[in-house]
């Protein structure tokens, strides 16, 4: 089974905390400041994304804890159980078309920063998910060169090629299939890709990193060919997150 290049490039994608994990972690900050919308109010419908949807309530912050943060923390916490599922996270998080996050997304974004296996996230694990986001945010305005507020297939291969996966062109049309909901249309048939939003292209780059370093664990003399029987794929396969 051959993957092709799946050697960490510079300027990986966002790693969940602590940082830098993966293949380079954090791109290192160098694609602006967020852009527009905000968290802590809804998102502009003209910024990218990741804005929480709803306004901070007053309980008091945690010592040390960073006020704005909590504000944002207990917004989502709309049952003040002073942990957030994921169904409020889904309500809270939006794109910056004012869609809401995709129910996948906020799953995979719940297992990242879950880390003590609860079902819920606390408000430490929210303040990763949180810088999480924002550095994605920054990621997804750098390659969104167009404006147009989705990626397209150019601007995705460039994303992951920069992130160190080069995919092959059939690859790379899979994932726009997979990730881009307008490709497919009511009858079924397969229609020219409209775009990636926001919360779609974490999910793709987040997914797609996962399976190179499962199958980078597997390929040790690094020569991008792997052979594995039935219970080493099935083991590999289901011990991603």
């Amino acid at each position: 089974m051959s993957f092709g290049s799946y050697g960490g490039g510079y300027g990986g994608p966002p790693g969940p905390p602590p940082p830098g994990g993966g293949y380079g972690g954090p791109p290192g900050g160098g694609y602006g400041g967020p852009p527009g919308g905000g968290y802590g109010g809804a998102a502009a419908p003209t910024s990218y994304a990741g804005g929480f949807s709803a306004a901070g309530a007053n309980r008091g912050p945690p010592p040390g804890a960073d006020p704005q943060l909590w504000s944002w923390f207990t917004a989502v916490d709309t049952d003040r159980s002073n942990a957030i599922t994921a169904p409020e996270l889904e309500r809270a998080l939006i794109n910056g078309d004012w869609t809401p996050f995709d129910l996948d997304t906020v799953k995979l974004l719940m297992t990242l920063f879950d880390t003590d296996r609860s079902g819920t996230i606390g408000f430490t694990e929210f303040s990763g998910l949180w810088k999480y986001i924002k550095d994605w945010q920054n990621v997804f305005k750098h390659f969104d060169r167009d404006r147009s507020g989705s990626i397209d297939g150019g601007e995705l291969r460039d994303a992951l090629a920069q992130f160190g996966y080069n995919l092959s062109p059939p690859l790379l049309e899979l994932v726009q299939r997979k990730y881009d909901p307008k490709a497919t249309q009511a009858t079924g048939r397969y229609a020219p890709p409209a775009g990636i939003s926001f919360d779609r292209f974490v999910r793709a780059c987040v997914v797609v990193k996962q399976l190179s370093e499962a199958f980078g664990r597997l390929d040790t003399d690094r020569d991008g060919w792997i052979q594995i029987n039935y219970d080493q794929f099935m083991n590999t396969v289901l011990s991603l997150p």
